[in-house]
């Protein structure tokens, strides 16, 4: 059972990676564009594979929590720093990544956040310069380094078991 627990572990790492490379590559894409119905689109393909990406993190946790449960590896260190690692990970992508993705959304998909009493400009009134200033707060590197420089201090911690 244990193999098991840690087969769907690794499943849903692979799940996550692959649904979430597509909000990466959506990242690096979108510097780049100026048009507003391709930035839509981006965003709509980085929003679609979010679900997919959540749920298998939702899938890499619960397996991951049973197989330490069933490995007795709850009280030792290495675990309990994976797991920290993985919340630091988590707000630094939310921070750095999600917080000018959603911006950009209610700049040129303002229809779809709204929040109450906030104006959103239509679409057609977007500027140029708005755009780049948004478009400018986008750090697909930065989020590169963080997202795999975390993962491979998970993977680290978990084969090498340091503490």
């Amino acid at each position: 059972m244990y193999k098991w627990l840690v087969f769907t572990h690794v499943l849903g790492v692979f799940g996550f990676l692959f649904a979430h490379g597509a909000a990466g590559a959506v990242a690096f894409k979108l510097r780049g564009e100026r048009e507003i119905e391709r930035i839509r689109a981006l965003l709509d393909l980085s929003r679609g594979s979010a679900a997919v990406a959540n749920a298998s993190l939702l899938v890499l946790l619960a397996a991951g929590i049973a197989a330490g449960f069933m490995g007795n590896w709850w009280g030792q260190y290495w675990i309990w720093a994976t797991l920290g690692v993985l919340v630091l990970i988590s707000i630094a992508m939310l921070v750095v990544g999600s917080g000018p993705l959603i911006r950009l959304r209610q700049l040129v998909q303002p229809e779809l956040v709204r929040s109450k009493g906030a104006p959103h400009p239509t679409p057609d009134a977007v500027t140029e310069q708005q755009l780049d200033v948004m478009l400018a707060g986008i750090h697909p590197v930065l989020l590169t380094v963080i997202g795999g420089g975390g993962l491979a201090v998970i993977l680290w911690l978990m084969l090498f078991k340091p503490f």
